[in-house]
């Protein structure tokens, strides 16, 4: 099986079974940003976690053994995402990524935000006018070095 069959047959599964993101990652005793982006091929299982995922979505072992191996990282088909959600992203980005930048630059110095020592947390946020998506990301500050 290649990793996206996997990925195709996870979310399948997931759906037959009826469970959340947020069940599988309680399962496995992980967040449940990092543990749907692992499902979605994203990052790395270990093989407790990997065959605790196995069970609850009745998987072969051919892809519980494929959860367990690095992806290769980059899950968009495109250079501009065509998804509406996602695209909102990337415009974010595009909007913002230069205020992102000026300011992390002011405050740390000369550097990058590590998205591999990194977490997210995605909560639903009520409002009067509509409920609003809260994202908070934390990454390591990673200073350029001199040599």
């Amino acid at each position: 099986m290649t990793r996206n069959e996997v990925t195709e047959l996870v979310v399948t599964q997931k759906l037959a079974k009826q469970l959340s993101w947020a069940q599988l990652a309680e399962a496995i005793g992980l967040s449940k940003e990092w543990t749907t982006a692992a499902l979605l091929g994203q990052m790395t299982l270990n093989a407790e976690q990997a065959a605790i995922i196995g069970a609850l979505l009745e998987l072969p072992p051919a892809a519980i053994a494929q959860l367990q191996v690095v992806p290769y990282k980059g899950s968009l088909p495109s250079a501009v995402p065509t998804d509406p959600l996602i695209y909102r992203f990337y415009e974010l980005v595009n909007v913002y990524g230069t205020t992102f930048k000026a300011l992390i630059h002011e405050e740390f110095g000369d550097g990058i935000m590590s998205a591999i020592d990194f977490s997210m947390d995605l909560q639903r946020e009520p409002d009067p006018k509509g409920d609003r998506v809260k994202i908070v990301m934390s990454g390591k500050f990673l200073p350029y070095k001199s040599y």
